[in-house]
């Protein structure tokens, strides 16, 4: 571990943008149809349930990493392996985030520029923000996080305005029942982005006031789960859920229609800025987790003489996880199982273990 600390605003800004990250872009939850907005509300009380968990490990080992009390808890060979699953969990997910905006961009804006020059690019600056340290990547976030509220409340603005929104288009309620409803938050939603908050188990020791830690957490997993729910209400009456089921990315085609009185319009430079900020930030926290889990596991000297060859296999992997967004969607499928067992059963695991360990040791006591 570096020798810094993060103060709680910075840490709060961090797991805002992060839960952000693309789901305020891409076809989120629109497999539950209308409903989908309450499938994401019901995986945000999922998400608040998975915090109590990852908090109660944070607790009980305040100053270590998730890939050193893994060890604590299931030994020094498994839980090895395990902090290494853990290590290469981010690394793919930091991948797939850099590819994501790649696509969006070169969709959007920059149809003539080459994928890999937008990824290179993008991960070369997080190579940079991470060798400056933590501290830094939470002094720029607190920036950052009011440039990104004040892009959203801008498009939000102008889409109420526009006059292309009609809220009738999300009813009726409960149309198809709760199935599809339930089987959309569990275990889809509940997993991106609220389960993606274990990659903050990194960086919780370097808080500076680690008691703070449980209101920062659930204020960061409730008010993006709040704003995730808007988004999708906007978007479906905007579009239609037609259009939303077939759009790839729906908000940025909400806000493309946005047309004030022919002079404000194309207003997709918003989506993208907004986009490009989320993406950065949780692409470099996940880049972050990487590096310090290696450096704790092989127990490296220095976590800065690996940024760059780690960033290099990020960018292949933005390149070559997929060929079109199409096929990164299907793959992303499969993943899901993965991150079903390292983001709920592995850390249900630890839990019980901890919970088992602890009592033992009160009956020796």
């Amino acid at each position: 571990m570096e020798k810094a600390k993060i103060s709680v605003i910075q840490l709060f800004a961090l797991m805002f943008i992060f839960e952000m990250g693309t789901a305020l872009v891409v076809n989120y939850g629109a497999y539950a149809g209308k409903d989908a907005w309450l499938s994401i509300l019901l995986a945000m009380c999922g998400g608040i349930v998975l915090f109590f968990i990852y908090y109660f490990l944070f607790r009980q080992y305040p100053n270590l990493l998730l890939t050193g009390y893994i060890r604590e808890i299931f030994g020094k060979h498994f839980g090895w392996i395990f902090g290494l699953l853990y290590c290469l969990q981010f690394l793919y997910t930091s991948g797939r985030n850099v590819r994501e905006l790649g696509d969006l961009l070169v969709s959007s804006t920059l149809s003539e520029t080459p994928l890999v020059a937008i990824n290179l690019t993008l991960v070369l600056v997080m190579c940079y923000v991470i060798h400056l340290g933590v501290e830094v990547i939470g002094r720029t976030a607190e920036v950052f996080i009011f440039i990104l509220l004040l892009l959203g409340a801008a498009g939000n603005f102008f889409v109420l305005v526009s006059g292309d929104v009609d809220f009738y288009q999300i009813r009726p309620f409960l149309e198809h029942g709760w199935k599809p409803i339930l089987t959309t938050a569990f275990p889809n939603l509940l997993i991106f982005p609220f389960g993606e908050t274990i990659a903050f188990m990194m960086l919780l020791p370097y808080l500076n006031r680690p008691q703070l830690a449980r209101r920062v957490w659930l204020a960061a997993v409730i008010s993006s789960g709040l704003i995730l729910s808007w988004m999708f209400i906007l978007n479906t009456s905007v579009l239609g859920i037609d259009v939303m089921e077939r759009s790839v990315f729906p908000t940025l085609t909400a806000v493309g229609k946005v047309n004030l009185f022919d002079f404000i319009e194309r207003l997709d430079a918003i989506v993208v800025f907004t986009l490009l900020i989320t993406v950065f930030f949780k692409a470099s926290i996940y880049l972050y987790a990487v590096v310090i889990g290696i450096t704790d596991l092989f127990k490296l000297s220095n976590y800065r003489q690996i940024i760059f060859p780690i960033g290099t296999i990020v960018i292949f992997l933005s390149l070559a996880m997929a060929s079109n967004f199409s096929e990164q969607g299907e793959e992303g499928l499969l993943f899901q199982y993965v991150s079903i067992a390292l983001n709920i059963i592995i850390p249900l695991l630890m839990l019980v273990v901890s919970i088992i360990r602890n009592r033992f040791k009160r009956k020796m006591n």
